[in-house]
């Protein structure tokens, strides 16, 4: 729904009954969001360290149980039709809630300039041994990151627009290069490093490519016309588009010898093709980055509107991806991930255990300026994940789960729960004696 020349993608309240979506739409989305350049690499480190069969089988079974964590956290979003930055007004407290906002508003526009960088320097490489065209990889950065920014200015509908026309043509070229590598090349039977990996330290490594995501995961679900909506789309969406560009990868480079994907196109005399996996790939990928980075900055500054906020942050960004600032922005980004990992096992345990914060919301009641135990739970999360994190970002003085992100957002969750239950007891008791 559109005002003039204002777009309303609801940052600040529930979406509409009548612009949610079907299962499809968010599926399509959420595939091109993983269909990225990052699961290419990843699955490149797999193939350097396993034999095949058990390169494949982690990929499927870490992205079933990614798969399954993203679930329940969109299943929240759909309840609510909230995005996270006003799930976590609830249960944090609108104090609270303004400073995850700023946590993930600025990780998330972190990890766009990256993503920017990395679309330039890969772009740089195929126009260069492709086609003999020498472009500054600052000016490719800025091509990119207008070019990423321009669907997350309109939100979610144009996000939805890119993803159903550009996941089927991404697929096909992913499948042509795969039929066309193992025609003309074969898988060898043995691979060099082969042990480098255990299973389930492969395991780990596919979840943790996206954990951080599953927190976010309402900013999409939100937009479903039922739970059935969200988890149909969520599940197989995440099942498939996290699972799909790592296990081609590992087939291309188990084949090719090399896991430069760009190589792999010129190889096969694909170079446009190449450039356009490159770009929608990238694209499909970053401007959600954008999109729920404007999210989380629409509940800090309310009278700006999304459009000209996305437009703002979006320069931002990218100016800064351009001067090669990211470079040395990375670090700072892996803490930040260790602040976010707990928040999605606390508003996942206040929505299905506690309940007393989400009773405020289908009360129509307005949210608690700050809720103490939320607060408690996601300090305890952030110092256990900060324990767990491998240095020099973390301390790295025991391991639980082996994901430092799943960690927090396991431990995020039992202390939520456990906090919650003592303060419902509390209230209970309390409740008794001013009775009697």
């Amino acid at each position: 729904m559109e005002d003039g020349t204002k777009v309303l993608d609801y940052e600040r309240e529930a979406v509409p009954k009548h612009l949610r979506r079907t299962w499809f739409s968010m599926f399509s989305v959420l595939v091109a969001i993983g269909v990225d350049l990052s699961s290419v690499l990843l699955g490149a480190v797999l193939a350097n360290g396993m034999a095949l069969n058990q390169a494949i089988l982690s990929v499927c079974v870490g992205s079933f149980l990614l798969a399954i964590l993203c679930t329940i956290c969109a299943i929240v979003g759909a309840s609510t039709n909230l995005s996270t930055s006003m799930i976590t007004k609830y249960v944090f407290g609108k104090y609270g809630a303004l400073a995850f906002s700023i946590v993930i508003g600025i990780s998330l526009l972190g990890w766009f300039g990256v993503q920017v960088g990395f679309f330039a320097d890969n772009a740089h490489t195929v126009l260069r041994e492709a086609f003999g065209m020498s472009i500054n990889v600052k000016v490719l950065s800025l091509i990119g990151g207008i070019l990423m920014m321009t669907t997350a200015i309109y939100g979610f509908r144009a996000i939805e627009k890119l993803s159903v026309w550009s996941v089927p043509f991404l697929l096909g070229l992913m499948l042509l290069t795969l039929f066309l590598t193992l025609k003309n090349y074969s898988l060898p039977s043995e691979i060099q490093n082969a042990g480098a990996f255990t299973f389930g330290s492969a395991i780990s490594l596919v979840i943790s490519i996206f954990i951080v995501g599953a927190t976010i995961s309402p900013d999409i679900s939100r937009w479903a016309k039922s739970r059935r909506d969200a988890i149909i789309s969520t599940f197989f969406g995440i099942f498939i588009g996290n699972s799909f560009m790592i296990i081609v990868a590992i087939l291309l480079s188990k084949s090719m010898g090399t896991d430069d994907m760009m190589r792999i196109f010129i190889t096969l005399g694909m170079a446009i093709p190449g450039v356009l996996v490159l770009t929608l790939a990238q694209w499909t990928t970053n401007t959600s980055n954008l999109y729920s980075s404007s999210l989380g900055f629409s509940l800090i500054f309310t009278k700006v509107s999304k459009k000209w906020l996305t437009v703002i942050l979006g320069i931002v960004a990218t100016t800064l991806a351009v001067l090669g600032i990211y470079d040395q922005f990375i670090s700072f980004l892996n803490i930040l991930a260790v602040v976010i990992a707990p928040i999605g096992g606390i508003y996942v345990s206040e929505y299905f255990f506690v309940k007393t914060e989400f009773k405020r919301y289908e009360n129509q009641l307005e949210a608690r300026k700050i809720v103490t135990r939320s607060i408690i739970a996601w300090i305890i999360g952030i110092i256990i994940t900060y324990m767990t994190t491998t240095q020099p970002t973390g301390l790295e003085l025991f391991s639980l789960t082996t994901i430092p992100s799943l960690d927090g957002f396991l431990i995020g969750l039992v202390v939520q729960a456990t906090l919650g239950k003592l303060f419902n007891q509390k209230v209970f008791i309390q409740q008794i004696d001013i009775k009697k």
